[in-house]
């Protein structure tokens, strides 16, 4: 990977990390606060448990996390505990002797195994059979297994990573996850952000998908910036999987060099600026100038409109842009 660059852009930071085939791009204070506590993770060995919705990057966080880490010379290899009964993903993550069951033809080396050396990513985690539950507890624990049907310990060194897209609180208390695994899993705990919630990502996230997946030299080549401002608005409860999937019907059904707000999905199209603006308990000041800020210079066509609502001079406005890193907010 191994390579981290950041790119002026208007006053503000573009920061990027190339994680395998992908890139993460940022400048949200939510993601640079996520990509601050990777680097701190990926200098220790601890279980970490990402949280976050469907779709919004938890797996490739989990690769930087490796790749930036000491084991980076070894495997990642990923596996969604929820595409998988108890038995198969017990058989999977395990191994099997030959003659372990009817159709054990012959041995078969499971994900612990072939993660030695490396990480063993589990996504969904909260999808585990319970049965499975505390046999995954004791790898963590002596760092041990033995095949399905083997009786010899089988020694791994692996960092494990766990994923879910639930509260696992609330799968403790209904009885539905162990507690002592979940803690276990929960050394370090990393919450993904929604894509709604560190908008001045979407450009640049448009971007970066529309360049890997236009046609080689074809349409289109950029977003015009009312449909940069639909996409900042829409929600995305899909997130950044949704994000790539609009894109990549885009560069399928738009053929005019520059996407507008015509060629958007109805639903994007539609997408209007919310005008309540929610103040988090937990804020500072400067976090509540910056949102403040933020929401005015989407709302209103140009930031003299903006300062004029705001009650303040435009000279002003535009040096708190400045401070705040907002330039590209505006349009």
């Amino acid at each position: 990977m191994r390579s981290s660059r950041s790119m002026k852009a208007a006053d503000q930071t573009v920061s990027t990390l190339r994680v395998g085939a992908d890139e993460i791009l940022y400048r949200s204070p939510e993601m640079r606060s996520v990509m601050a506590t990777v680097n701190l993770i990926a200098q220790s060995d601890v279980s970490v448990l990402l949280l976050g919705e469907s779709g919004s990057g938890k797996e490739v966080i989990a690769r930087a996390i490796h790749e930036l880490s000491a084991r980076s010379a070894g495997p990642f290899v990923p596996i969604n505990c929820a595409s998988l009964s108890g038995d198969i993903l017990e058989n999977e993550l395990f191994g099997h002797e030959r003659g372990a069951f009817t159709s054990a033809d012959e041995q078969k080396q499971g994900l612990f195994e072939l993660a030695d050396g490396g990480t063993l990513f589990l996504d969904e985690i909260n999808e585990m059979a319970l049965v499975v539950q505390p046999k995954l507890l004791r790898v963590l624990e002596r760092r041990e297994f033995r095949r399905v049907g083997g009786t010899k310990k089988i020694k791994v060194d692996l960092r494990i990573i766990a994923a879910a897209n639930v509260d696992l609180d609330t799968e403790v208390r209904m009885h539905r996850f162990r507690e002592d695994l979940y803690y276990r899993l929960k050394v370090v705990t990393l919450v993904m952000p929604p894509l709604r919630e560190r908008r001045e990502d979407i450009p640049e996230l448009a971007r970066y998908f529309l360049c890997r997946l236009r046609r080689n030299g074809g349409q289109p080549a950029g977003f015009s910036e009312p449909a940069l401002a639909r996409l900042r608005n829409y929600a995305w409860p899909g997130n950044v999987r949704e994000l790539k999937n609009v894109v990549e019907s885009l560069v399928v059904m738009t053929s005019r060099e520059v996407v507008d707000v015509q060629d958007l999905p109805p639903n994007i199209r539609a997408s209007t600026i919310p005008s309540e603006l929610v103040i988090k308990v937990g804020m500072t000041m400067v976090e509540i100038e910056r949102e403040i800020l933020r929401r005015y210079l989407e709302a209103y066509p140009t930031k003299k409109a903006a300062a004029k609502a705001l009650g303040i001079g435009l000279r002003t406005l535009h040096a708190k842009v400045k401070q705040h890193r907002l330039n590209r907010v505006s349009r």
